[in-house]
């Protein structure tokens, strides 16, 4: 049976993120890995993991196949899980680096959850690691908006467009293609603009002009800015949406890295297409008041693997890129 030592260094800052690193060491292989070790409802966990391969190791096809798997658990249920991902062009001889995140639910309550880092150096070689973490809870905000005939309109519609718009956007933020690495940077915000009217996780009660109600949460934030705030991109990327949308008017969505993408509503108006490629801070729209909209603002929205995640998270290193 093949020895392995686990060491943790607790407490490594990153921006706001306070990463841990745990290393883990067996005869074929070194595992250095970084995380963020707090599992907080409307946040994200990410690893980074550097496998190192020993220098007189005797190299075979298996050494170019490594692969690792994140996983959420509640007691023993997985509830969340995601392939690690490449980071190309690392810097470090004999070691490849890969990145993985799994979001953490926004309906998540008190219990006993874990992070299980599964690694597999060979096919037959296959390890699993538990990483200590901690859950912090968090409040989240209440409101009542009374929409007018116009809102509830949109928000009661029901009809095949809005429909294929919703399975269109759907398709795009559960989609993860591995190769897409566009950024390690940690974001910036899409409007120098710091009133907030809303913010992600708000459960919202919709009072409809007709006397009726629905309930759901927010999913990003709102800055409440005059129409024609310029919008920018929160980080380099490829643009994956850029339409009109019964729910969200003029809409832009961006991909940054495998399964994460940025999304901006309500706009007056598009400085992009679908297939762009842009930078960090640059210009994709402006702000409006287009589709749902109680008024003229921004909604910032960030999705990993299709659920919603606080977008205040990526402000912070949450890759643990060297500074």
């Amino acid at each position: 049976m093949k020895k392995i030592i686990l060491l943790l260094i607790f407490a490594i800052q990153f921006s706001f993120i306070y990463a841990t690193t745990a290393r883990y060491q067996c005869e074929d292989f070194n595992l250095n890995v970084k995380y963020n070790e707090t599992i907080t409802p409307g946040d994200a966990v990410f690893v980074r993991l550097t496998v190192y391969t020993p220098k007189n190791h005797k190299k075979s096809k298996s050494d170019f196949e490594k692969k690792a798997t994140l996983q959420l658990l509640q007691e023993k249920k997985v509830i969340e899980t995601a392939a690690f991902y490449v980071i190309p062009k690392t810097k470090k001889q004999n070691s490849v680096e890969m990145l993985c995140g799994i979001p953490v639910s926004l309906w998540l309550t008190e219990g006993n959850y874990s992070i299980k880092l599964i690694f597999a150096n060979t096919e037959t070689d296959i390890k699993e690691f538990i990483l200590p973490s901690t859950l912090k809870m968090r409040e989240f905000n209440k409101e009542v908006l009374e929409l007018d005939s116009k809102n509830t309109a949109i928000k009661t519609d029901n009809s095949p467009e809005r429909a294929l718009q919703i399975d269109k956007l759907n398709n795009i933020l559960f989609t993860t293609i591995p190769s897409d690495v566009y950024t390690l940077k940690k974001f910036t915000p899409p409007t120098e603009s710091q009133r907030y009217t809303a913010y992600c996780g708000d459960r919202r009660v919709y009072a409809y002009t007709n006397g009726k109600s629905s309930t759901s949460l927010h999913y990003g934030n709102d800055y409440g800015v005059p129409t024609g705030t310029e919008v920018n991109a929160c980080a380099d990327g490829k643009v994956v949406l850029a339409e009109t949308r019964i729910s969200t008017g003029w809409s832009v969505v961006i991909e940054h890295l495998p399964g994460l993408y940025s999304l901006y509503y309500h706009m007056s108006e598009l400085n992009v297409k679908e297939g762009d490629m842009v930078k960090q801070g640059e210009l994709i729209g402006k702000s409006g008041a287009t589709g749902l909209a109680t008024g003229p603002h921004l909604h910032w929205e960030m999705r990993l693997n299709g659920s919603a995640v606080c977008p205040e998270f990526f402000l912070n290193n949450f890759t643990f890129e060297s500074e």
